[in-house]
């Protein structure tokens, strides 16, 4: 094992040269992004009443990890050309070449280091970003007003039963522990409104939904009379409501496997969360692409005045997989591809790219 790597002192040496300019280079993009996306966002959490530069930083808080997740990536890609350019042009390569080391053990301190991006970068997406992104798209569904409390909740979701409409503003739980909060339920008959019953919880009990204190108010007589406890939308199953909207985005890998499962219990389609679901993998796996797919510019010699170039198809290659990837992701969105095929074909394809293109320009 330890042939295939050159030795200690090179191997933490190239490792820190890539972490430093890595990270660095995520800091500053992310520094500008967020600059950019804030100067956008900034008028509209200010323009909803109460709100002052603390909400600002909140959203600056919630919005971060986002931009961090979406450009580490190219942050890896760019930190490893950024490694092969300046050790190409210092002659470190050809050294380590000339001491009889191969393409690939040369790589090697670089994509067991792009290795542990991808652990890290899969991590802080399971426990930071989908958390982030669930609140952020609950605080912009409510214009930036009060943030909701329980983070885990779904709120305003609609369901039908038969001609009835019923509105939930959120809603605790799974299976028969569902808890439903601030019910209101629109009895029509024929199309026509007749009436609205309105409560502040409700429960599953039996076949049916226990609301209460419940109050009804009569389209016919515009009469409101409290009714207490009522039982409404008889054929409403719990996973309507939990499942009324599911955001691949906001939740964790084993959250959305779960949903995925209700799903698929419920008799509803599902490939296109399977497609994110795999690609919660395959995504930040790519990290470890990005020094292959950079390697062209870390061979040929410097004085040959094709270094720039080698960097240029280097970048060419890495933001090419971008364009693969997301396209598959679409496609498999759109039911187009198989979800297995739409996250991880982009991610083979390329290793394949990589390597043919690293064993043609070794030399």
């Amino acid at each position: 094992m330890n042939a295939f790597f050159p030795s200690r002192v090179v191997s933490w040496y190239m490792a820190r040269l890539f972490f430093t300019r890595t990270f660095g280079l995520l800091a500053a993009l992310v520094l500008i992004l967020q600059t950019l996306d804030l100067l956008g966002e900034s008028g509209n959490i200010l323009a909803h009443p109460g709100n002052t530069q603390a909400q600002v930083w909140t959203y600056v808080t919630l919005r971060a990890p986002q931009i961090i997740a979406f450009l580490l990536p190219f942050s890896v890609l760019l930190g490893a050309i950024a490694t092969f350019f300046t050790m190409n042009q210092n002659s470190e390569i050809i050294a380590l070449k000339a001491a009889g080391l191969s393409a690939h053990q040369v790589l090697a301190p670089l994509l067991v280091a792009s290795l542990g991006v991808a652990i890290f970068s899969f991590a802080f997406n399971e426990r930071i970003v989908t958390r982030a992104t669930a609140t952020l798209d609950q605080w912009k569904a409510v214009e930036y007003g009060a943030l909701p409390i329980d983070r885990g909740d779904r709120s305003n979701v609609w369901v039908r039963d038969g001609d009835d409409l019923i509105a939930v503003g959120q809603v605790r739980g799974r299976g028969n522990a569902v808890q439903l909060g601030n019910v209101t339920v629109y009895d029509r008959t024929g199309g026509n409104l007749v009436s609205i019953i309105t409560a502040p919880r409700g429960r599953r009990v039996g076949n049916g939904w226990q609301i209460a204190p419940a109050t009804r108010f009569d389209v016919a007589t515009a009469r409101q009379r409290a009714i207490g406890t009522a039982i409404v939308a008889p054929g409403v199953r719990p996973d309507q409501f939990t499942l009324g909207e599911v955001n691949p985005d906001g939740l964790s890998f084993p959250a959305l496997e779960a949903a995925i499962g209700d799903l698929r219990d419920a008799g509803r389609p599902t490939k296109s969360l399977e497609s994110t679901l795999w690609h919660k993998l395959s995504g930040p796996l790519s990290a470890v692409l990005m020094p292959l797919l950079g390697a062209v510019a870390a061979f040929g010699i410097a004085r040959s005045g094709q270094l720039f170039i080698r960097a240029v198809i280097g970048m060419a290659l890495g933001f090419a997989y971008f364009v693969a990837d997301n396209f598959a992701l679409a496609m498999g969105n759109l039911g187009a591809y198989p979800p297995f095929l739409a996250a991880w074909a982009p991610f083979l394809l390329f290793l394949l790219i990589g390597e043919a293109v690293l064993i043609r320009t070794e030399e």
